[in-house]
C-alpha cells in the first residue's frame, strides 16, 4: 500500500486522538441513543474531523461512521469510523477509550488503526504488511492452554434480550480459563489480543465500526478471527478473535449446545 496514504491516514487518526485528549477534562455533554447507549460532544467532534479529512486522502472514498451512518453496509471504497469506542468509559473518565478507523476496499479491510489517546498507544496494520504498536511490530500470544488463557468479552447494548445466553457463556469461559476481562471497548479488546496482552476475545451484537480495524490487527499479528460458526463478516452476530492456538476450544465453549 502507498506509504503516503498510510502516513496521511495515521496523521488523521492521531489528530482525532488529540481531540479526545483535549476534551478529556471538559464537562461531558451526554445524550442517549438507547437506554444505555451514549453519545457525547467528543464523539461528534471526532467524527466530523475524520469525515472531512479521510475522503481527501483517497478520492472517491466514502465514510461509514457510527453517529451519522444510514447503512451498515460499506461501499466498495469506504472508511469505517468509530470516533470514540468506549463512550461509556469516556463519560466516566475511564481511559479505555479508542478511535477506530479502517479502510474497506474490494470487500475486505485493507488498512486499520486503533488509537488509545489517553494511553498514547497507536495500533495499526496494513494487509500483508503486519501489525504495529507505536511503530514496533506486534504478535499475538503463544498461549495454547485454555486454563492459562486470559479472555476478554463485552456485553451488547441489548443484553437484556439475551441475558441467559450472555451469562451461560460467561460462566463456561470463566470456569475454563485463567480469567475474564471486560474493557468496555471492542477495539481495545481486539488491539490487546493482537499484541498478546489477551489470548482471546468474544462478543455479540457489534457493528462494523466496532470490529473492522481490530479484525485486521488480529489477523496481521498472526491471530485468527471468526464467527461462532464459520467465517467472520461485518455484521456477524458474534466475533471470536484469538491468538489462534485457543481458538477452537474457545468456540466450543461458546456453543451452548456443546458439552462444556
Amino acid at each position: 500500500m502507498d506509504k503516503q496514504l498510510v502516513d496521511g491516514f495515521l496523521d488523521c487518526v492521531r489528530e482525532a486522538g488529540r481531540v479526545v485528549r483535549e476534551q478529556w477534562n471538559d464537562p461531558r455533554e451526554i445524550a442517549f441513543k438507547g437506554r444505555i447507549d451514549l453519545v457525547t460532544q467528543t464523539d461528534l467532534a471526532v467524527e466530523r474531523l475524520l469525515s472531512e479529512r479521510l475522503p481527501a486522502l483517497l478520492p472517491g472514498s466514502s465514510v461509514l461512521a457510527e453517529e451519522s451512518h444510514t447503512t451498515l453496509v460499506p461501499g466498495d471504497l469506504t472508511w469505517i469510523v468509530d470516533p470514540v469506542d468506549g463512550t461509556t468509559n469516556y463519560a466516566h473518565r475511564i481511559p479505555m477509550v479508542a478511535v477506530s478507523v479502517a479502510l474497506w476496499r474490494g470487500g475486505r479491510v485493507e488498512l486499520g488503526a486503533v488509537f488509545l489517546p489517553v494511553m498514547d498507544e497507536l495500533f495499526w496494520a496494513v494487509r500483508g504488511q503486519g501489525a504495529f504498536l507505536n511503530g514496533e511490530r506486534i504478535r499475538v500470544s503463544g498461549e495454547a492452554v485454555m486454563q492459562s488463557a486470559l479472555i476478554a468479552t463485552g456485553f451488547p447494548y441489548s443484553f437484556y434480550a439475551e441475558i441467559d445466553e450472555v451469562c451461560a457463556r460467561l460462566r463456561r469461559v470463566l470456569l475454563a480459563s485463567q480469567g475474564i476481562r471486560r474493557m468496555g471497548a471492542a477495539a481495545v479488546d481486539l488491539a490487546y489480543t493482537a499484541c498478546g496482552r489477551l489470548d482471546g476475545y468474544y462478543e455479540t451484537g457489534l457493528k462494523p465500526w466496532d470490529t473492522a480495524a481490530g479484525w485486521l490487527l488480529v489477523e496481521e499479528a498472526g491471530g485468527r478471527v471468526s464467527a461462532l460458526d464459520g467465517n467472520y463478516a461485518l455484521g456477524s452476530h458474534m466475533i471470536v478473535a484469538t491468538n489462534g492456538a485457543v481458538h477452537d476450544e474457545l468456540r466450543k465453549l461458546l456453543r451452548l449446545g456443546d458439552e462444556a
